[in-house]
């Protein structure tokens, strides 16, 4: 069992074994991002692999001035939103006015609820709803980050953002999820 210098050293060398480990050790953390992005687990599994290659590739750059779990998760997210990008469907932005006008300005609290079940609520928003609520609410990007990784503008972040609020609380209050006692 390595640690973690000795482990990305030992990958940087290309051995095997630290490589296999460095997977084993990460693989499954970094699939939960790459779902909370793509709609389904072939995707996020492509991503996943996507990111691994990536990941190997530049190890070398890693400096060790951040957590290795965060560059990876860093590396992860890159990649989903790359492959979002590409997908037709993602590029239909919504008119950040419009989504203004619809939403209410209330709070979303979801704490209570089963994680998966509000997984769930997540990976039914729409996608760029889904990606700006990621990145801003779980990944904690902030609204001019994700506007230039999107390459959006920072008020479309935000609308998108208070949208997924939202159809979030719409969905919650729909399903009546019972909370966690």
């Amino acid at each position: 069992m390595y640690k973690e210098r000795e482990l990305v050293e030992a990958c940087i060398r290309q051995e095997r074994n630290a490589q296999r480990q460095l997977y084993e050790l990460y693989a499954s953390k970094l699939l939960v991002t790459a779902m909370r992005y793509m709609k389904n687990r072939d995707d996020a599994e492509d991503v996943l692999q996507d990111s691994f290659i990536k990941i190997f590739k530049h190890l070398d750059s890693f400096r060790f001035d951040c957590p290795l779990d965060a560059w990876l998760r860093r590396i992860v997210v890159n990649t989903a939103l790359k492959q979002l990008k590409k997908q037709a469907e993602f590029m239909q932005q919504i008119d950040s006015q419009l989504v203004a006008d619809e939403v209410e300005q209330s709070e979303l609290t979801i704490s209570g609820f089963q994680f998966e079940q509000l997984m769930a609520m997540v990976a039914s928003l729409p996608d760029g709803c889904r990606t700006v609520f990621n990145l801003y609410a779980i990944e904690g990007y902030q609204h001019n980050e994700i506007a230039e990784l999107l390459g959006i503008s920072e008020g479309t972040s935000k609308s998108q953002y208070s949208r997924a609020k939202s159809l979030l609380q719409a969905k919650i209050l729909k399903e009546k999820l019972p909370l966690i006692k």
